[in-house]
């Protein structure tokens, strides 16, 4: 493996992952939600970079492409389960959240099984829309917890009520669970074309 940029970057974007769950241990929030936040637009910004470096330099390895799904499918995994979590259980978040967890779970499971042939099942421009609705997405809806917490926060001297704070929550909430569940959509749409175009590779072998 060449510890090129475009490597690093998704490295880096790999160790983000549990990074935003790391920010709720050591800080109060709101701080972590918006801690959190940055964390996971910047793994984000470098998912487009450095795919588009490997390709602009020439830079493109089996360990970049072994890599970049799995920091991708990491990022998003544990980002839900926290905003899950942190948004009561609500059963409109949950629904999408499952659906994304299957697929990915079912896909990944899909891939190890199929080994080199699932090389064969190249990503879609459908695919990579998902990703990029499912990051958006929960960019939002942590933008909305943390809205939300200040909303719930007593105000402190010289606050006044904090008049904007439940409409901005509310919007930023509603609008992340509509955003999630066009991503759930799109989750399960390239779920199933996946599974449909590996198919012929399942087949058992005719005998003789």
């Amino acid at each position: 493996m060449k510890w090129n940029l475009p490597n690093i970057l998704t490295v880096l974007r790999l160790i983000a992952a549990p990074g935003v769950a790391v920010m709720f241990l050591y800080f109060q929030r709101p701080w972590a939600d918006w801690f959190a936040l940055a964390l996971f637009i910047t793994a984000a910004v470098t998912d487009w970079f450095d795919g588009y470096l490997a390709r602009a330099w020439k830079q493109e390895s089996r360990f970049g492409a072994m890599l970049d799904p799995i920091a991708d499918k990491a990022m998003v995994v544990i980002a839900l389960v926290i905003i899950t979590g942190y948004s009561g259980m609500n059963p409109w978040l949950i629904l999408p959240v499952t659906v994304i967890l299957f697929r990915e779970v079912f896909v990944a499971g899909l891939r190890e099984f199929l080994g080199a042939d699932s090389g064969k099942l190249k990503v879609t421009k459908l695919a990579k829309w998902k990703t990029t609705a499912q990051m958006v997405a929960i960019a939002v809806l942590f933008l909305g917890t943390g809205l939300a917490f200040l909303e719930r926060r007593p105000p402190r001297a010289g606050e006044g009520d904090l008049p904007t704070g439940a409409s901005l929550a509310d919007l930023a909430t509603h609008f992340g669970l509509a955003l999630i569940w066009i991503a759930a959509i799109l989750t399960a749409i390239t779920g199933w074309d996946y599974f449909r175009k590996s198919l012929p590779l399942l087949k058992e072998p005719k005998d003789g």
